[in-house]
This record gives C-alpha cells, structure tokens and sequence, in this order.
C-alpha cells in the first residue's frame, strides 16, 4: 500500500483494493464450470494464430446457443480445425463438433460426485478472497496506527476509522458470502 499521509485515503485505498479483491473473484467463479454454458468457460483457451498464441475469442465469436451448448464462429474461414482442436486438448472435459463454419460445443453433465468437487472449490476460492479482505483490513489499521503514533492524527479518529474499515470490511465479507452461495446453488441445480 504506498504511504498514505491522511485517514481519509487510507480508507479509501483498503475500500478501492477490497472492491478489486471481488472483482477478482467474480471473474474467478466465472470460469468455474457448472451445468450451464457460459462463454467465460472458453477464457482458458488459446490458439496459434500466425505464430502467435492468442485466447480463443480473439479469433472467434463465442455465444450461448442454448443452456446447454456453446458455439464458437471463427472469424476465418480456415481456423475452425484448429480451434476445433484447441478446444477439445483443453482441460475443460468437453467435446466440440463442427457444423459447416459453426463449432458446437455441448456442456456434458455434471454427476453428483463432480458438483460437490466444484462446491469445495468455489468454498475455497471464497476463502480465499476473505482472506485477502481481512490483509487489507490489517494494513490499513496499521497504518492508521502509524499516523497516530507520528502524531498526524488521535486516538479518537482511529477508533473512528477502525470501526469504519471494520463496515467496509464486513460489507465485503457478506458480498463474498452471497457470490459462493449463488455460484454453489448455480453448480447444484441439475
């Protein structure tokens, strides 16, 4: 956190990096498969495309075609083989099928055993993210520690300040725990 010189920054600095920290775990839940298809599930794929590798929507128009199934329109006429197979070495478990230009890719079912893998893994995803919330809230007391031991501020606003980042904090925390339970309730429904 670089130094800031007033209580008021530093709130707003831990409020800034706390919004980013769920934005980072929305986007993480967002590749985390479920039954359904979602075009972030294909973030994960890159292709060679003129000697350079790319991610696959680069070279391809990804859409929802119905809850199940995915289709992926190359922008070339010569790209679907290639991403064809790019997706299909993916660690993703699923298996493309072209139609002319157009590339199907059905979502297979998930078995039970699968959707309670994914739970931990979102639960612990989550975890993950409160942690890094409860960092920032750490550091930012210190520092307000710091400016009240460098006499650039009292004990009075501390407590106040503390108390503040502690909502802040909170407000986060239950964010985070609404996001796992609709990703958890996302992944269960079959």
């Amino acid at each position: 956190m670089a130094q800031a010189s007033t209580i008021a920054e530093i709130k707003s600095q831990a409020q800034h990096k706390m919004d980013a920290s769920i934005a980072a775990l929305k986007t993480t839940l967002s590749h985390i498969r479920t039954g359904r298809a979602n075009p972030g599930l294909l973030d994960t794929v890159h292709i060679e495309y003129y000697g350079t590798v790319v991610p696959l929507s680069n070279v391809a128009n990804i859409s929802v075609l119905d809850p199940r199934t995915l289709s992926v329109q190359p922008f070339e006429k010569g790209m679907g083989a290639k991403i064809e197979k790019a997706i299909r070495d993916s660690d993703l478990g699923v298996n493309p099928a072209s139609m002319g230009d157009l590339i199907r890719v059905p979502m297979p079912p998930m078995s039970e055993e699968r959707r309670k893998e994914m739970t931990k893994i979102v639960r612990h995803e989550g975890e993950n993210a409160k942690i890094a919330i409860r960092n920032l809230r750490r550091d930012a007391n210190e520092h307000i520690k710091k400016l009240v031991k460098d006499k650039h501020a009292s004990e009075d606003e501390q407590k106040r300040a503390e108390n503040d980042i502690q909502k802040v904090t909170d407000k986060h925390v239950s964010d985070i725990d609404a996001l796992i339970a609709s990703k958890e309730k996302e992944i269960m429904a079959v």
